[in-house]
């Protein structure tokens, strides 16, 4: 009895199954699922600009929302982001260094959605997470706690190579 059952023969082949093996129709419904949408998810790698300006405009508002209460927090909570860079041991003017984080992640995410400058803001990216992992680090938080900033390392980082995509402004 084949679990496949009405399947077109292009997407079946012959597996020697052990003896005493039983396919459960759940399995066989995951089967016909995996066999049926692998021609489909095939064909998405023509829309990579498509992929490029979801993740973009995603990771580009949360930016926007992630930074814009660092933004109005104002001087003190810009002290707070600026100590970050002792890390680094950058111990002057923690006040502009915050402030700078914050309008970073605010603009950089509008930037980012927009696609405006697009490599240059995912660099401030790269270099602004990095800075937060390590101030994670430095206060003996541990990965789980750097985890994020070491992701959006990651992804900015990945986006540099990528670019904006064809729907961006600045495209060419």
């Amino acid at each position: 009895m084949s679990c496949l059952g009405d399947m077109p023969s292009a997407f079946l082949f012959e597996v020697q199954a052990p003896p005493n093996f039983c396919v459960s129709p759940q399995l066989s419904v995951v089967l016909r699922c995996t066999f049926f949408a692998m021609p489909i998810l095939s064909q998405l790698g023509r829309y990579h600009n498509t992929g490029l300006f979801i993740l973009r405009t995603g990771v580009g508002a949360m930016m926007i929302v992630h930074g814009f209460d660092k933004l109005k927090g104002g001087p003190p909570v810009w002290l707070d982001l600026g100590h970050a860079m002792n890390t680094i041991h950058m111990h002057y003017i923690p006040t502009f260094w915050g402030f700078m984080c914050a309008l970073t992640e605010t603009l950089g995410g509008l930037f980012c959605v927009l696609g405006l400058w697009f490599r240059v803001v995912s660099l401030l990216m790269v270099f602004n997470f990095f800075i937060a992992a390590l101030f994670h680090f430095s206060k003996g938080d541990g990965l789980p706690e750097a985890a994020h900033a070491i992701e959006l390392i990651f992804v900015f980082a990945g986006l540099v190579f990528l670019g904006p995509g064809q729907y961006s402004v600045d495209r060419k």
